[in-house]
């Protein structure tokens, strides 16, 4: 069983900066592509940003130039910086994680921003 382990949100102000963590259980050259993906009350879950097991990242359209997706290979982890945020940034983010046959999902953790 796949484990991701979200760490980093918060209350911030906006314009404000955070860094969210998502470390896994195993190597994550092991899944196809790893991401974030975000809640907002009353709303529907919503990509955030996505990196490829070839590198190759894409972010939704309300976040680029903003957040940015990174990867550390050696500590199985993704990360999310998230920099100039808004009010309309706060939702519960999730990490995912697809495999060939399986896809997995954080806990999740609370980022709020407040104007």
């Amino acid at each position: 069983q796949v484990q991701l382990v979200e760490s980093g949100g918060g209350l911030v102000q906006a314009g404000g900066s955070l860094r969210l963590s998502c470390a896994a259980s195993r190597t994550i050259f092991s899944f196809n592509a790893m991401g974030w993906y975000r809640q907002a009350p009353g709303k529907q879950r919503e990509l955030v940003a996505v990196i490829t097991s070839g590198g190759n990242r894409n972010y939704a359209d309300s976040v680029k130039g903003r957040f940015t997706l990174s990867r550390d290979n050696a500590k199985n982890t993704i990360y999310l910086q998230m920099n100039s945020l808004k009010p309309e940034d706060t939702a519960v983010y999730y990490c995912n994680a697809e495999s060939v046959k399986f896809e997995y999902w954080g806990q999740g953790t609370q980022v709020t921003v407040s104007s």
